[in-house]
């Protein structure tokens, strides 16, 4: 709009008034772009930019900015891993300025690869990295750890730092290497307070400043999206640590490409950087709910009076459409980036928003806290995505669908995970009962003692844990016993505890408000049950058979069905073949 105007107006002007004018419309529409300043600080120096740098500077910074869309991007990923790289900084003592060189290198990039084949967050090439300590090989590939190869820079630049005692030449040599940095300077300022940027100041020291200035305040705040990292100490799996913390295993997999063949070697300790909610308190995002961690179902949101009708939605933030309102016009209202808006909601500009429905303003999740969803007449996979939070493309994967193909009504759809072998692909009615009995909701357990003595439940007061062998007429279950707490031992971690016990790491965390990064230590009592589990000694894990029905299951356990609903936060009476019944049997 500004050119269109800018374009009619010159056209009427005399050619002497137009060079002139020309710059003045340049200047405005470049208005949104941080200026350099005449000062900066740097590394605990003062520098003074001189005229002709600033402008080079300046243009770099303009085209750096010129895209909203690739800032944010670029912002959101240093508000990720910013914090983590302070941390190694200060660790290491170099200057907190030059986490901006990551952004100028890679973009925050993990597996970017260069024109001379230098990899990763920091760009080494191979023979670097692994003179700075890194394992660089066909099973691990540490410059694409954020902590391994962080904690590399840090040295390089330090050892840089040790020719010069000057960061600027330490940043110089980044790029171009001690040696060349002592050919080409011929008068060092080893020590000194203050430089001055000129047009003959090297242009990757420049370029290095157009970054800071383009993105020092950008990446003010908390990121969507924190990683926490902790140190494995032995050979694992990702696909059985990405159980353990209730994380997919691409999505681990995405924070952690440094690992090439799915497992993580035992040869020395190894930083696995962990995604989660950036509100959630270091619990993953795939268990962030509505904020109490439990089990989430559709939270139907009462109208709101406020203009912007902003609630929660299983845990992320929606907002209602009004009638007659476009997409445009609904982000502007809800102050949130087109582009964002639409990939929060799997949708395309084209389509349309549909009047008092509610539209996500974060990114929904990559799996719901329920295990299935039984499709009603007139459904499609969009609709289900928005009901529980779930990404289309995982819908999409979970059950091998496409996402414009018709569901059938009845038909089971995955929410969490793809559809276990076995499991049936439409559910049929459970709550039944056997021919000549009557349906009795409250059944109670004295009532059945007679029809449950063919499968007794093995009952232990010490913390073993016992797998009952299967046979002929009794469940295919696991028994867990588990005392309320556990004091730790020497040599313990939270995944030991965790597996002993069979539950998930992050159970305890929560249940004991833990931070993971900071692990545990020898005397430590933890706590090994939720709150409204520890008056029961011990849990049964059922895995449901196509016989089972909750009524077979209720009596089998001696239980209610009501009991055992709300144990599994169930809405109905359906049953999965493969889906794991939680049963706590009272001492």
């Amino acid at each position: 709009m500004i050119f269109l105007l800018a374009d009619i107006f010159l056209n009427c002007l005399p050619m002497k008034l137009t060079a002139a004018l020309f710059t003045c419309f340049s200047t405005l529409a470049m208005a949104q772009s941080p200026l350099v300043p005449s000062k900066m600080q740097f590394a605990g120096m003062t520098l003074t930019i001189r005229d002709d740098a600033k402008r080079e500077i300046q243009q770099d910074v303009d085209l750096l900015t010129r895209s909203a869309k690739h800032v944010a991007i670029k912002a959101e990923r240093a508000k990720t891993y910013f914090p983590i790289i302070e941390k190694v900084f200060e660790e290491e003592r170099v200057p907190d300025d030059f986490k901006y060189l990551v952004l100028q290198e890679s973009a925050l990039i993990s597996d970017a690869v260069s024109v001379s084949n230098a990899v990763g967050f920091w760009q080494f090439k191979d023979f670097t990295a692994i003179e700075m300590g890194l394992r660089v090989d066909k099973h691990i590939d540490e410059r694409m750890n954020i902590v391994s190869s962080t904690r590399a820079a840090a040295r390089y630049l330090k050892k840089n730092n040790t020719y010069f005692n000057n960061w600027l030449y330490a940043l110089q040599a980044y790029q171009m290497g001690a040696g060349g940095v002592m050919q080409s300077v011929k008068n060092f300022q080893a020590g000194t307070k203050h430089m001055e940027i000129t047009s003959k100041t090297y242009w990757y020291v420049k370029k290095f400043l157009a970054h800071k200035v383009a993105y020092e305040d950008a990446v003010k705040g908390a990121g969507e999206v924190k990683v926490i990292t902790l140190v494995n100490q032995h050979e694992k799996s990702m696909t059985d640590l990405a159980r353990e913390f209730a994380l997919s295993e691409e999505e681990l997999k995405a924070y952690n490409k440094w690992v090439r063949t799915g497992t993580i070697p035992g040869d020395k300790p190894y930083t696995v950087a962990i995604p989660t909610a950036g509100d959630g308190k270091g619990l993953p995002v795939a268990m962030i709910s509505s904020g109490k961690n439990e089990q989430v179902t559709r939270v139907e949101a009462k109208p709101a009076t406020a203009k912007n009708e902003k609630v929660n939605i299983n845990g992320i933030a929606a907002m209602r459409a009004q009638t007659g309102e476009s997409i445009s016009a609904f982000v502007k209202r809800a102050d949130i980036d087109l582009s964002y808006f639409l990939k929060c909601n799997d949708l395309t500009i084209t389509d349309r928003l549909t009047a008092g429905e509610f539209y996500y303003l974060k990114k929904k999740g990559t799996k719901a806290e329920v295990p299935q969803h039984v499709v009603k007449n007139g459904e499609n996979l969009w609709l289900i995505s928005q009901l529980y939070g779930v990404q289309v493309r995982k819908l999409e994967k979970y059950n091998s669908l496409k996402r414009d193909e018709v569901l059938k009504e009845g038909s089971v759809l995955f929410l969490s995970g793809k559809k276990p072998d076995g499991a049936p692909s439409k559910f049929t009615e459970v709550a039944e009962v056997e021919q000549g009995e009557s349906f009795n909701w409250s059944i109670q357990s004295e009532t059945i003692v007679a029809a449950i003595e063919a499968s007794p439940v093995i009952s232990l007061t010490d913390t073993t844990r016992v797998e009952k062998e299967p046979t002929a007429g009794t469940p295919e279950e696991m028994i867990v016993v588990r005392p309320e707490k556990h004091t730790v031992t020497a040599g313990e971690t939270l995944y030991s505890i965790a597996r002993h016990y069979q539950l998930n790491v992050m159970d305890i965390v929560q249940w004991n408000n833990l931070k993971v990064e900071e692990g545990i230590k020898p005397g430590q009592v933890l706590n090994l049950q939720a709150t409204e589990a520890k008056e029961l000694s011990h849990e049964i894990l059922h895995v449901v058979k196509p016989s089972d029905t909750m009524y077979s299951v209720a009596r089998q356990y001696g239980v209610t069905i009501k009991e055992l609903m709300d144990w599994n936060k169930k809405k109905d009476f359906s049953l999965v073949v493969g889906e794991n019944l939680k049963i706590f049997k009272k001492p």
